[in-house]
C-alpha cells in the first residue's frame, strides 16, 4: 500500500464527511446515507486488491 492510496482514502473521507454534514443540515438524510455508502464502496474497491496481494504474499511465504 502506497502513501498515495492513504491520501486518496483520507480525501474521500473528508469529502464524504463534509457532504454528509451539509446534507443532514439541509434535511436530506437519505442522500447523506447514500453518499456515505458510495464513499465506502469507493474505498473498498481500492483496498480489496491490496488485501488480495497480502493474502497471496502470505500464501507464498508459507507455501500452502
Amino acid at each position: 500500500m502506497t502513501i498515495q492510496l492513504i491520501f486518496k482514502i483520507a480525501a474521500v473521507g473528508i469529502l464524504v464527511t463534509i457532504l454528509n454534514q451539509v446534507l443532514k443540515h439541509a434535511g436530506r438524510e437519505e442522500q447523506a446515507f447514500l453518499i456515505s455508502l458510495s464513499g465506502l464502496f469507493i474505498v473498498l474497491s481500492w483496498i480489496i486488491p491490496c488485501i488480495n496481494d497480502l493474502f497471496s504474499q502470505i500464501y507464498s511465504l508459507f507455501q500452502l
